[in-house]
């Protein structure tokens, strides 16, 4: 009978998903303006940063397309690439705005994308 195996960056990125979907991730940050927006670098560092601290692993990679506008409902998608050059999915959305601080929680996918050949 024959096995399907995941490779080890797939192993990984479904850590991630479950444990992103089984911990509610959340996140905050105080971005000191009149407008408040963060960074989509500062974003994709923040979201990097919670999912590694949440499943004890490294910091995986993580990019956003556009900076977080402070607006309660605002979402944005961004991707998690694994080494293998699958993909994650995560969606972010601003849950409450305080002042200058952009509250926002975040999903994964449950379902990666293969490495396009």
């Amino acid at each position: 009978m024959i096995k399907p195996t995941l490779s080890a960056a797939t192993w990984g990125i479904a850590a991630v998903a479950a444990a992103a979907l089984l911990v509610g991730c959340s996140g905050s940050v105080h971005v000191g303006s009149s407008d408040p927006k963060l960074s989509k670098v500062k974003l994709a560092d923040l979201v990097a940063t919670k999912l590694a601290s949440t499943t004890g692993q490294a910091k995986p990679d993580i990019s956003c397309p556009e900076d977080l506008a402070g607006k309660v409902g605002t979402t944005t998608r961004c991707t998690l690439t694994a080494s293998d050059g699958s993909t994650l999915g995560v969606t972010i959305k601003v849950s409450s705005v305080d002042g200058d601080n952009i509250n926002f929680d975040f999903e994964a996918d449950q379902t990666p994308t293969p490495a396009q050949n």
